[in-house]
């Protein structure tokens, strides 16, 4: 073994101003196959609503493929039709329900309780998840569109032609029928090379200051591989289950790599370069990846070689064993135990207040389309998107910036043809704009449907301006009503999530120190558990890009979000020197930290953030130590008063 490289220690890094993280775009790759079909979506029913003298039904059309991008992603067949069919068909719904209530001719009062009882079931079903989320925004959303912007004829019309319009864009998804698929044009096998690739570089940085950064990015590849692969074996093909086996042979990798970090031990070149290797080779389909002989020195190192070489061979299609269990079978109850959950309750009543509020003013101010208001605060309350300050403040800007592109656009034409292409290309560059920055997103999104609002009839001209204090007055009433007044505070949604990554690791450290049970048993326990303190530092960071007193807040938790990502390198390395250094685990060393464990969980219930910065390391691990007694010091350390 090489000797150890001599690196400066990690120190804790400057919290940056929380308007410079607020600020910050991110630098994603352009996903060209879905901007490809986002621009057909639209192009395709405006072009047939032209040709055919029914340029309102084209319109609905392309609202329908629209909210289709808004929710498609680059993933198989079965996961990625029922993601979209179930936001549209939500979608087509609340359209229905907008198109009725302006088609009945009901009063304001009416209309503004139909529209208050949208919001709460919409705040409710969006609270239970991602997808939910996506289902209930573009039921609210539609409801409001459908309340005010002109009709299809017959009025019911609306919501079968956005359906029609979203499954264009499912069809244009499909893989080629009748021609043998490339492996790398799977996106499940790309996933997985992309996760051997984050391996990679976390092996690469090992004993640096970046090696953090590169667990969490190999972090957030493995939960997308977890999502793109069936949560069953049942009915799995062939070429499923050697890409599950792929998946779960770099888990036992993953595993010992965060020990190694955790330790503070690099790996020669040579060990780091495999994953890398194994990742070219995924993208073939599988091959031959030589895994050189470093001959490792500590328990975690050991078990790393052991893992590489198990993937090595997992990627060649030779039969191997590998550690892993099945995932544990979806519970058919957990949706509808998180839909009447306080929390989704809670936020339905939140965003039913918003809109009661925007009802109201609009009924009293002389705004010209007042669907637009409740619109903008299903947008902002949007409860995965981040920040809500972050999203009332970028859709005001973005707002402004958006219609002086679409005053410049309609002052040069407002030939259908032309708004048609624009519509397109605007639409195209949707998924590229809501990865990079959520104020771009509605940048590009406001010439959008100030365009559709045109090609449907309303003169866009006359319309622009007044959107922008349509979304001011929005963002304001989201700000007061659903942000300051409202009692719910940043501890619901950062503290929370540190319970339940505290939870998650007590379970991952009893796993690990039951002696007799096999490592199968371990690895959902440490999945969930790694995903969990990924859910947790996520929030903080969407804290850290608010303003005081949110953003103090955030900040104050970093400590203790930092001290549980060691603390589950610390697992890893103790589970490593029990298989490969004949370590016996010791009762005492487990009670203290799940004593540790619990006063944190408590501290968080409690709102007390800790007082005291992580503690960090003064050099690497002595691998003939506990890792778990370090770890122990670490937390008792980090919680004295």
């Amino acid at each position: 073994m090489s000797a150890e490289r001599p690196e400066p220690l990690p120190t804790r890094p400057r919290t940056p101003a929380w308007w410079a993280s607020a600020a910050r775009p991110s630098r994603p790759p352009l996903p060209l196959a879905l901007m490809a079909r986002a621009a057909v979506g639209m192009a395709v029913p405006l072009a047939l609503g032209l040709v055919l003298h029914r340029l309102d039904l084209g319109v609905f059309a392309g609202l329908g493929a629209m909210h289709a991008t808004m929710n498609d992603r680059v993933e198989p067949t079965r996961l990625r039709a029922p993601r979209i069919a179930g936001a549209v068909l939500c979608s087509a719904l609340g359209m229905l329900i907008g198109s009725a209530l302006q088609e009945s001719g009901t009063g304001v009062l009416v209309a503004g309780l139909v529209l208050t009882a949208v919001g709460f079931v919409s705040g409710a079903v969006s609270a239970t998840g991602p997808r939910g989320s996506a289902a209930g925004l573009l039921l609210l959303v539609s409801a409001s569109l459908g309340s005010g912007m002109p009709m299809a004829r017959p009025w019911w019309a609306a919501g079968p032609m956005m359906l029609a319009g979203a499954a264009l864009v499912v069809v244009l998804g499909l893989p080629h029928l009748g021609r043998r698929r490339r492996p790398y044009a799977d996106p499940r096998n790309r996933a997985i090379a992309a996760a051997y690739d984050a391996l990679g570089l976390m092996l690469a940085d090992l004993g640096t200051p970046q090696g953090a950064r590169s667990r969490q990015l190999l972090t957030a590849r493995l939960n997308l591989v977890q999502d793109l692969l069936p949560p069953t074996r049942a009915r799995e093909s062939a070429r499923g289950a050697r890409l599950r086996r792929m998946y779960e042979a770099g888990l036992a990798a993953t595993e010992a790599a965060t020990g190694l970090l955790w330790a503070w031990r690099p790996v020669p070149p040579e060990a780091a370069a495999v994953p890398g290797a194994l990742a070219r080779a995924v993208e073939r389909g599988g091959g031959e990846v030589a895994v050189p002989d470093w001959r490792p020195d500590t328990p975690s190192r050991r078990a790393l070689d052991a893992a590489l070489r198990s993937a090595a061979d997992t990627v060649a299609g030779r039969p191997t064993v590998v550690a892993t269990a099945p995932a544990p079978p979806p519970d058919p109850w957990r949706m509808r135990g998180r839909l009447l959950s306080r929390g989704s309750l809670r936020y339905g009543l939140r965003v039913a207040l918003c809109i009661a509020v925007a009802e109201t003013a609009t009924a009293w101010l002389p705004l010209s389309k007042s669907y637009w208001v409740p619109m903008t605060v299903a947008f902002v309350l949007k409860p995965d998107l981040g920040s809500v300050f972050l999203r009332a403040v970028s859709r005001s800007v973005g707002t402004v910036l958006g219609v002086a592109v679409t005053a410049g656009i309609l002052s040069l034409t407002t030939d259908p043809w032309t708004l048609t292409v624009i519509a397109a290309g605007c639409v195209a560059l949707l998924p590229y704009a809501t990865a990079v920055h959520y104020g771009l997103n509605t940048v590009v999104m406001t010439p959008m449907a100030l365009v559709l609002l045109q090609l449907g009839g309303q003169p866009g001209t006359s319309e622009i301006w007044p959107r922008v204090l349509d979304t001011v007055l929005a963002s304001a009433i989201v700000l007061l009503f659903g942000y300051l007044l409202w009692p719910e505070r940043p501890r619901h949604r950062i503290e929370p999530r540190l319970v339940d990554a505290t939870s998650a690791l007590h379970a991952y450290l009893l796993s690990v120190a039951e002696a007799g049970r096999e490592p199968v048993a371990q690895v959902w326990l440490r999945r969930t558990a790694y995903r969990a303190l990924a859910e947790a530092r996520r929030e903080v960071q969407n804290g850290l890009a608010e303003p005081p007193p949110t953003g103090r807040l955030a900040e104050q938790w970093l400590p203790a979000t930092a001290a549980l990502e060691r603390l589950s390198g610390a697992v890893a390395a103790y589970a490593a020197q029990i298989r490969y250094g004949g370590r016996m685990p010791d009762p005492a060393e487990v009670e203290r930290v799940q004593r540790a464990l619990d006063a944190l969980a408590a501290a968080a219930r409690a709102h007390r953030p800790p007082t005291r910065p992580a503690e960090r390391p003064t050099g690497p691990h002595d691998p003939t130590r506990s890792a778990l007694g370090r770890a122990a010091n670490e937390l008792e350390k980090l919680l004295e008063p």
